[in-house]
């Protein structure tokens, strides 16, 4: 990725954070949303307090959620924007969390080791998703958790707004179907599972009728 791509992806996410929760499932601000990610999650991570990597972490929404159940959360963003809007999201809520300004594709975050790294919607926007794949692997401790929230859809972009120029060249640009994300995860892990996400409303905030899922990988 050059120095103009960045800054152009940048560019797009910073002005589509002012609006970015105004979308259901992005500030989950109705109860029902809100209380079907939180069930989710206490899925999805270790009962107790643990140390959560959110890459691509947006507006904080998750991030929230997680520190509300007692996690200790670090977000990376590559939007200076979006960050502003996590940090000032879980401070108004009396909630800690560390966030930080970078690649979500290679988080900034030197040699901590995390019991959790989640991802949400996010594999689509990346040049090389394996690569980011193994990052995040890499920055798991023994027996940690990959949770992927992905799917296959028809649009790509933030509210129907088309994406950075180029962006038709993404190897998941349009999304990943959920056996193509198991066959590039299973062998940076031991168990790999998927939970079918498309058939809840509350958690779209409606009817959704692409292809909607969580990857659950243990290493």
């Amino acid at each position: 990725m050059t120095d103009a791509d960045t800054d152009a992806i940048t560019a797009y996410w910073d002005a589509a954070a002012p609006a970015f929760d105004d979308e259901p499932d992005h500030g989950l601000r109705d109860e029902t949303t809100r209380q079907a990610w939180a069930r989710l999650l206490r899925r999805w991570t270790p009962p107790g307090p643990a140390r959560v990597l959110d890459v691509g972490c947006g507006t904080g929404s998750l991030s929230h959620l997680l520190a509300q159940a007692g996690h200790r959360v670090t977000g990376v963003d590559l939007s200076p924007r979006m960050v502003e809007e996590a940090r000032a999201k879980l401070t108004a809520a009396g909630l800690e969390g560390r966030f930080l300004v970078g690649d979500a594709a290679a988080p900034p975050t030197g040699d901590d080791l995390f019991d959790v790294v989640v991802c949400r919607h996010l594999l689509w926007t990346l040049p090389d998703p394996h690569a980011a794949l193994r990052q995040w692997t890499a920055r798991l401790r023994p027996g940690g958790t990959l949770l992927l929230v992905e799917g296959r859809w028809r649009e790509a972009g933030q509210s129907g707004i088309p994406y950075v120029a180029g962006a038709e060249t993404l190897p998941w640009h349009r999304g990943i179907t959920a056996g193509e994300l198991t066959a590039a995860v299973r062998p940076l892990a031991t168990d790999v599972r998927v939970d079918d996400l498309g058939d809840d409303p509350d958690l779209w905030g409606g009817p959704v009728t692409d292809e909607r899922y969580a990857l659950i990988a243990r290493t």
